[in-house]
């Protein structure tokens, strides 16, 4: 099981997804679980099916102190670079806290300092501690659910099964119908070199 807390004091994990997406916004959430609080199955959510994700993450929704859920456009990723957008992520996802945590996990070896609120870089950390791994799956159900709406849009590009990640059918699919709006456009210069089979 993973451990519930690092310290004493007030903890959010936080967890982004979709940072080595061709398309799409990446999101992150900002999860504070109760003291005492249990459940053996919440994990990674890499390392969950999507049925297992889904009935986590209404555990989570309903059983968390707080928890909040952002994003950051594919405009934007254009604009700060991925890395950085990943940070402003999870920096909104804090601002939607309804309380200031005291400590942030990040999962990840590097973090943009938020506000004077210490933080904590966990290499892992969604395998090891229960709030970035709640976060985790929050971040990814969340995104999921947006990739499967935009795939309406966008039937021809599989978003609804690859979620915008550089899969063989999405490379295709952008080699015959180009890009969309929804795509990441500094990933351009380097599609080539990715659309390698």
């Amino acid at each position: 099981m993973l451990k519930l807390s690092y310290s004493n004091k007030i903890e959010a994990g936080c967890d982004e997804a979709g940072r080595g997406c061709l398309a799409g916004p990446v999101f992150a959430a900002a999860v504070i679980l109760p003291k005492g609080f249990k459940n053996n199955l919440i994990n990674d959510s890499k390392q969950l099916n999507k049925k297992r994700r889904d009935e986590l993450r209404t555990i989570i929704e309903n059983t968390a102190e707080y928890w909040a859920v952002a994003q950051v456009s594919n405009e934007e990723i254009d604009k700060i670079n991925i890395l950085n957008a990943s940070y402003l992520a999870m920096h909104r996802a804090l601002d939607k806290l309804a309380i200031v945590p005291e400590l942030l996990l990040i999962d990840g070896n590097r973090f943009n300092k938020y506000k004077d609120i210490p933080h904590q870089c966990i290499i892992k950390g969604d395998g090891k501690y229960l709030s970035i791994a709640a976060a985790s799956i929050l971040a990814k159900t969340y995104r999921d659910e947006f990739m499967e709406n935009a795939a309406l849009k966008f039937p021809n590009y599989a978003w609804d099964k690859n979620k915008g990640y550089p899969t063989k059918q999405h490379k295709m699919a952008i080699m015959k119908y180009g890009y969309t709006d929804l795509h990441r456009k500094s990933f351009n210069a380097n599609i080539q070199m990715k659309i390698e089979f």
